[in-house]
């Protein structure tokens, strides 16, 4: 029972599906704080709670009662351990060096206002944590994908060891300075436990219902597909368990109205698995046309082609709705096809927290950055993520060519199969939560700033069909027609609107792609790879510090 109490540690279903609000794929209302020209300081920071860290260590130094057997204590321990590895994961993640604490502190303990530890002796902690849970912990399956098993522990172990490899890797000059030599070790240590997941933890993608479904379906089941969904936020209707993601991803008003970037949505492939960017005139092909034979799960991320929503017991087309999206690519990943889940917290869907398809992706990446991945490894990993997506191409062999988008766009100087492993990881692991923190340990924050760029726009004053079923859906102008059509969004794209610059424009003023929000300033420094150190605390205690860049 009192482990039951760790598991508060662990994001809500909410927490979940809107994580993705931050990241560099994504337009929304207002630019975040955080990268926002002067927006944001220490006295904005949060985030140094300490809480659940000492109802764990309290049940550690308590699990000692000689008449439980040891096995059981161990699973116990191990249970408590691997929370406060994922405790101490999301500190590292976020402030960098922090304070190791493994006991529990009365308010007058000597060590209560010591500085911080290195980053060396925490993550190494947090290590052991995860060895000692993933060698303990009893509990092999749980079909209701709720608790902590032996293989969830394994599966993040794989999360954090390539995080913390290719975040000594790419900030060696850096936040990670005379670590370069513990860099193959967490990449090793990634690839041991994504292969034990792989190889004992029973898991499969889920292929059910074909190439058009199985992917979407994860995302909007009542209960988790146990094949793929390693551990959930599970809804309960009978404990009035809901989530709020039809309101989120719906609302014009609700939400931060995240809408996919066109340079990111260029990156999913065509269905024969060439890059969609070589096609001739892809810069200017229209909404309706460039969504056309492309990776299947395109079309189970955002709204286009043949979607469709119920209604009152009827279906209708839905195609994007700019009362929601600034570009066009309205994601629907999460969100149920019943528009009367759209307002308040009445989702019935389990969010996915961790899944198997993560785990291929951390193998796979780890072990290009090793330069030990092999075609095999590409079949069953990344390969067999493309082939669950339709695409035809391939899907069997390593990539011998680099991308010239990729490495103009995202990723200059990268190897094609490391290009290739990164482009897999944003498409398959979109709006999960990971996008942030996957810039962050590649070093490569800058595309936060990327234009919040949108479909293509071929000129003002002209009805555009979205999805193709005949009927128009939106109109782009500068000057409001006197007569307007019922069932068209009319959308004003002038420098200003009343008087105030128009945050909505097409990047050739009367013809474009659309933009958004290009009048407000985002920036991206180096001190941006950590959060400060909050003011409040500091003034607790002056020996934390601050991070580089804060003072």
């Amino acid at each position: 029972m009192y482990a039951y109490s760790f598991y508060d540690i662990l994001p809500d279903a909410n927490a979940i599906h809107r994580s993705d609000e931050m990241s560099d794929y994504g337009a929304r209302t207002q630019a975040p704080d955080f990268i926002r020209d002067g927006g944001y300081n220490s006295r904005q920071s949060t985030g140094w709670t300490w809480t659940q860290l000492r109802n764990i260590n309290y049940f550690i130094e308590n699990c000692t009662n000689p008449k439980i057997p040891e096995d059981v204590r161990k699973h116990y321990i191990g249970l408590a351990r691997f929370f406060r590895a994922f405790f101490y994961f999301d500190k590292v993640k976020r402030f960098g060096d922090v304070p190791w604490i493994s006991k529990t502190m009365p308010v007058d303990d000597k060590d209560l206002f010591n500085g911080r530890d290195s980053r060396l002796k925490v993550m190494d902690s947090v290590l052991a944590d995860l060895d000692y849970a993933c060698a303990n912990i009893k509990t092999t399956s749980d079909n209701t994908r709720s608790l902590v098993t032996k293989y969830v522990a394994y599966a993040f172990k794989s999360r954090v060891c390539l995080f913390e490899g290719t975040f000594r890797r790419y900030h060696r000059d850096g936040l990670a300075k005379g670590l370069e030599g513990t860099i193959d070790t967490w990449l090793t240590e990634a690839v041991n436990a994504a292969d034990k997941v792989m190889k004992d933890g029973g898991f499969s993608l889920n292929t059910a219902n074909g190439t058009d479904k199985s992917y979407r379906q994860l995302f909007i089941n009542k209960t988790p597909l146990v094949n793929e969904i390693i551990i959930a936020s599970v809804v309960d209707p009978a404990l009035s368990v809901f989530n709020d993601a039809n309101w989120w991803w719906t609302s014009a008003t609700y939400g931060a109205r995240l809408s996919f970037t066109r340079t990111f949505i260029n990156t999913y492939l065509n269905i024969d698995g060439t890059p969609f960017t070589n096609k001739p005139g892809y810069e200017t092909m229209s909404f309706i046309d460039e969504v056309k034979g492309r990776d299947l799960r395109l079309q189970q991320t955002i709204r286009m082609g043949d979607y469709k929503r119920i209604n009152g017991g009827q279906t209708e087309a839905a195609p994007p709705v700019f009362s929601y999206t600034y570009t066009g690519y309205q994601p629907i990943k999460w969100c149920l096809d019943d528009v009367s889940m759209d307002g308040g917290s009445r989702n019935d869907n389990s969010i996915s927290m961790l899944r198997y398809a993560e785990v291929l992706l951390n193998y796979a990446e780890a072990k290009a950055e090793l330069g030990t991945i092999t075609v095999d490894d590409w079949k069953k990993t990344v390969g067999a993520l493309r082939k669950r997506a339709g695409i035809t191409g391939n899907t069997d062999v390593l990539p011998t060519v680099a991308d010239p988008y990729l490495l103009s766009k995202y990723y200059p100087g990268l190897n094609a199969v490391l290009l290739e492993v990164r482009r897999e990881r944003g498409i398959e692991l979109s709006l999960e939560g990971l996008r942030f923190y996957d810039l962050i340990r590649w070093k490569r924050g800058e595309l936060m700033k990327q234009e919040w760029n949108g479909f293509y726009v071929p000129a003002l004053d002209v009805l555009m069909d979205l999805n193709g079923d005949g009927k128009n859906d939106v109109f782009f102008y500068k000057v409001k027609p006197a007569t307007t059509i019922n069932g068209i969004t009319y959308i004003n794209v002038a420098e200003t609107v009343s008087g105030v610059a128009n945050p909505q424009r097409l990047s050739k003023d009367t013809y474009g792609e659309l933009t958004w929000l290009n009048n407000i300033k985002r920036v991206w420094e180096d001190k941006h790879y950590l959060y400060p150190i909050p003011e409040a605390d500091r003034q607790m205690n002056p020996k934390l510090g601050q991070n580089p860049g804060w003072d």
